[in-house]
């Protein structure tokens, strides 16, 4: 396949990140153009002839989340008839996935919802990064490819004195992922019980694991309110901690998560590019924020070149 039959394009939502993307591949975004009608309909039209070519639209499914589901489909949709050989959706971050299994009567499985439409739409393959739930790759008939941002994070902290450093999963389901980055910084472990009440709502009853007179590092996949990430912090400090720091693929910081961070005695919190710090909250100085771009385009590269993505795992 020639040079020309290689071409990124960007949706709206995360634009900054698809133009490091590139970047870093030595390309620039294929041009595109996006309407919307005043009843609020989306209109999409592709500027670059893509017959026979291998398309990766990068959109990260954040802010207007249903808006930019939308542009993703319709995106695909118009590479798709204009005879594209391979399109692959680049998802950052993957949105509707915390609704993946039915756990109560009569709600949606809206993870599962969302893979069908990304496949009807035309995608023959999907790059994301840390799903909420690693078994929403089974919610597909096409290839998907979740990184890991955890080395990113660990490579940043590489040299911190891990003598008294102890990583904490927020709650039981993300022990497997507080497990692994201990493993990288060779650091202790431990363990808050949580018990959601309510949407977006916590408590965190207990702290299993030695914290007391120790620097801890909270490991979350998404913050999204920080109503979690504020109980936890309160425990572990109730329970002794040092500094608290924090880390998190992906940085949501809706509602009033940023006047909880403001007023938690948290020291940092780490976080990735994937959802842009919009409306403010770039502001906020405790927030502090890595790239996913080179991890992503040497990801693209691999499956252009179809060569293995799993040593990027």
């Amino acid at each position: 396949m020639t040079e020309d039959k290689f071409l990124i394009f960007s949706g709206s939502s995360n634009k900054k990140l698809a133009e490091s993307i590139v970047g870093k591949l030595g390309k620039t975004l294929g041009k595109s153009g996006l309407g919307v009608f005043s009843d609020g309909e989306i209109r999409f039209q592709s500027h670059e002839n893509v017959r026979g070519a291998d398309v990766f639209i990068v959109q990260s499914l954040t802010s207007d989340i249903n808006f930019h589901i939308m542009e993703l489909l319709l995106m695909a949709d118009a590479f798709k008839r204009a005879s594209a050989k391979r399109i692959t959706a680049v998802i950052p971050y993957y949105a509707y996935a915390r609704q993946d299994r039915k756990d109560r009567p009569r709600v949606a499985v809206s993870a599962k919802l969302l893979a069908d439409l990304i496949e009807t739409s035309g995608f023959s393959r999907v790059l994301t990064i840390d799903l909420h739930a690693n078994q929403i790759q089974g919610f597909f008939n096409i290839p998907v490819d979740n990184l890991m941002g955890l080395p990113i994070f660990a490579s940043y902290f590489e040299g911190v004195d891990n003598k008294d450093l102890v990583v904490v999963s927020p709650d039981a389901g993300g022990v497997e992922r507080a497990r692994i980055f201990s493993k990288m910084l060779k650091a202790g472990l431990a363990i808050a019980d949580k018990r959601r009440t309510g949407p977006n709502v916590a408590e965190v009853f207990h702290i299993i694991g030695d914290v007391k007179d120790k620097n801890v590092i909270i490991v979350d996949d998404i913050v999204d309110t920080a109503g979690t990430l504020s109980a936890t912090i309160k425990a572990l400090k109730k329970n002794g901690a040092k500094k608290v720091s924090a880390i998190c693929t992906h940085g949501i910081f809706s509602g009033e998560a940023i006047s909880r961070i403001e007023n938690a005695p948290v020291y940092s919190i780490y976080t990735t590019d994937t959802v842009p710090l919009i409306n403010g909250r770039d502001k906020c100085e405790k927030i502090k924020v890595l790239s996913v771009a080179e991890l992503f385009a040497s990801a693209i590269e691999s499956i252009h070149n179809e060569t293995s993505v799993s040593k990027l795992f």
